[in-house]
């Protein structure tokens, strides 16, 4: 699900240009990216996932392994507000994280996570054996031992700390851990304070040639079966949830879901069902529309014996629907049924009366009609939406931008934006705007800012100051990418928010520690005078306004000093330094594979990891990853421990055959220092010709 360059987690691959005269849809005048300015807020965010702008305009943000940051613009800290302990096997941890509409009260914040339980994990003392991956075949028993949930629950935020000790647990989510996946969640809520909840089908999509995964052999893993999740109504995943919290963190069925309560064999939860990887979606502020987009298939190509090729989807859900996933992407586009036992292909699924025969199904035999998306596209330049270009598909249902002409706020963005919702693909780096008519059909897609870099857009998010918050996931592969950021982007008025740059000499070392830090490179746009603030322990007061100063560390920590610049006009940004002082972090080196090595799809790939560190070594701390890279998109599909051991860089049949196959390794070491310090490496392997 993730990347760097020339890969990525999610999806990808190049944008090609598409030439003007072709557009089907005119572009609207909207302002240059000229008049809007980019302000980084926090560039070490760590392997970024969700963000959340609070009503004083603090900004919570997410890492997959649980870290949840604030962003604190009076001071421009990015404080650690907790660490929530999360499963990290695959695709999951930390997914969505959402504000209560009445915070401003009760001060909830509402996370949805994987909660560690006593799911099994790799032995690094069998280095030829991974537990911590769920077997493809045998019997209930064997499977039982990896089932697990998604968390929804809710904290209380007291000033900068999440109190995990407040805890609301108010909704689970069945998960199968141990293989890869579509496990992410996002959180919203409407104009009643309905709560909104996506959720991925979590299914294992590798070998179903890239078509429907709708496995229904006997012993083998049901994770290869999604008509057992997405297209089952008695099951929450690959669903748009929507509930009513109550005030102990119970909760309610708001009136007019997909399934009135106590219908049977179905849940009450579901306002719609029939959807792949929901990852993002957002509900209109004014209209209550949910727009939502959908992750799509791998096939490159159509094939009449499987059925059509990968579509990513969005739409705008005004009312309950099933949206055909694992059977159908449009009421037009049917998947083929199809025997994993024989590899004979029958007859396509009827999209007005799907039914769901599977054996893994718990819910009704015959599913709603199919409702067809408002926007569908495919790799390659998609006749009826051209303006989308070609590449991999990483479809992001982002915001919709509501215009308050009583604002006061110098970065709010201009009234030409009111209305229109923003889609962002992940994979092609860019954002949209989509323009509606009244029954909700989009009429035109317009270019956001095309000369702003969105690298990886991860989830946007309109501040109640009218601007846009974006996080960015970079270039890399389930850590800290260097391109990783949070970031606000202003509409200019008047003056631009100066640049700050900050360094530090030494970069580590063992308390005490006498460090000099320096401001050079700082700038203003427009050549304002400058107040300098220095914060070097992070403890939210001025340690000094000089643009150069020295500071002595006495403790051991891992410190991030942050200078805050403020211009003549009071326009004001933050940078930090990241500064381990204590322990050395450890230097993590594979031995083998090396970078390029050759190798074939199947093979089994035995590793070595060297760890250089001040404190002794334990093996049982490193962590190698194996991920499939596609173009710029990579699948993580297995995860072992310790120095030494061997992964099989197996192939799905939807990927075979692709261009611009990699098999990517990523080690990973945390020491017992004080305080712990953390060490990575990378290989990738090129198949040989």
């Amino acid at each position: 699900m993730f990347r760097r360059t020339g890969l990525v987690g999610f999806v990808g691959a190049a944008l090609l240009a598409v030439p003007t005269a072709a557009l089907a849809h005119p572009g609207h005048e909207l302002p240059p990216a000229s008049d809007f300015q980019k302000v980084t807020l926090n560039d070490f965010p760590g392997e970024p996932i969700a963000l959340a702008v609070l009503p004083d305009g603090r900004v919570l943000h997410t890492a997959r392994n649980g870290a949840v940051r604030i962003h604190e613009p009076s001071t421009g800290r990015n404080v650690l507000a907790a660490t929530i302990p999360v499963y990290l096997h695959d695709e999951e941890g930390v997914q969505g994280i959402a504000v209560d509409p009445d915070f401003a009260r009760n001060k909830w914040v509402y996370i949805y996570y994987s909660p560690v339980l006593n799911t099994p994990a790799d032995d690094p003392t069998t280095p030829t054996v991974n537990e911590g991956d769920a077997p493809s075949t045998g019997t209930a028993a064997d499977f039982a031992r990896f089932k697990g949930y998604l968390q929804l629950s809710r904290f209380k935020l007291v000033g900068n700390t999440l109190v995990l000790g407040s805890e609301q647990k108010i909704l689970q989510v069945a998960t199968d851990r141990g293989m890869c996946c579509h496990v992410g969640g996002k959180i919203d809520f409407d104009s009643d304070g309905n709560l909104f909840l996506s959720t991925g089908d979590d299914s294992n999509p590798f070998f179903s040639d890239g078509y429907a995964p709708i496995d229904e052999r006997a012993g083998r893993n049901p994770v290869f079966d999604a008509q057992r999740s997405a297209g089952n109504t008695n099951d929450l995943r690959g669903k748009l949830l929507r509930i009513k919290v109550g005030r102990d963190g119970g909760y309610t069925i708001p009136r007019g879901n997909l399934f009135k309560p106590g219908t049977p064999k179905t849940r009450a939860e579901i306002y719609a069902m029939g959807l792949r990887n929901p990852f993002r979606f957002t509900v209109d502020p004014e209209t209550d529309v949910v727009y939502l987009a959908d992750y799509s298939p791998d096939a490159q190509v159509a094939n009449p014996a499987r059925g059509p090729a990968g579509q990513g989807r969005w739409m705008a859900i005004d009312k309950p629907a099933s949206y055909g996933w694992p059977y159908c992407v449009a009421p037009d586009q049917p998947y083929v049924d199809y025997d994993f036992a024989t590899g004979v292909s029958g007859a396509p699924f009827n999209c007005a009366k799907p039914v769901n025969e599977s054996p893994h199904n718990t819910g009704l035999r015959n599913l709603p009609p199919v409702e067809k998306a408002e926007v569908i596209y495919s790799y390659g330049v998609t006749a009826a939406w051209p303006e989308l270009g070609t590449g991999g598909i990483g479809p992001m249902g982002g915001p919709a931008y509501n215009f308050d002409r009583h604002l006061r706020s110098r970065v709010k963005w201009p009234e030409t934006f009111d209305g229109l919702p923003l889609f962002a693909e992940w994979t092609r780096d860019y954002v949209k705007a989509f323009h509606l008519d009244r029954r909700h059909q989009v009429t035109q897609v317009d270019p956001v800012l095309p000369e702003i870099v969105f690298d990886n857009p991860m989830d946007l998010e309109f501040g109640p100051d009218g601007a846009l918050y974006v996080l960015e996931y970079g270039d890399g592969y389930f850590s800290e990418n260097p391109d990783a950021q949070l970031a606000r982007i202003d509409y200019v008025r008047g003056n631009r928010t100066p640049i700050p740059k900050a360094s530090a000499t030494p970069t580590s070392g063992q308390a005490p520690l006498t460090v000099a830090f320096s401001s050079a490179g700082t700038v203003d746009p427009d050549g304002d005078p400058l107040a300098y603030a220095w914060d070097f322990n992070a403890d939210g007061r001025v340690d000094s306004r000089q643009p150069n100063a020295s500071y002595t560390f006495t403790a051991n920590g891992n410190y991030r000093p942050v200078l805050k610049v403020t211009d003549s006009t009071g326009r004001s940004a933050g940078a930090e330094v990241i500064l381990p002082v204590g322990t050395l972090a450890p230097v993590v080196r594979f031995v083998t594979p090396t970078e390029d090595q050759p190798f074939s799809f199947g093979d089994t790939v035995t590793y070595q990891v060297a760890v250089t560190d001040d404190a002794p070594v334990d093996c049982a701390r490193v962590t190698v990853t194996y991920i499939l890279g596609h173009d710029q998109h990579g699948h993580p599909l297995s995860t072992s421990s310790g120095c030494t051991g061997s992964i099989t860089t197996f192939l799905d049949p939807g990927h075979a055959g692709s261009a611009n196959l990699t098999a990517v390794f990523v080690a990973s070491y945390t020491d017992t220092g004080t305080p712990p310090q953390t060490g990575t490496d990378e290989v990738v392997l090129t198949p040989a010709a």
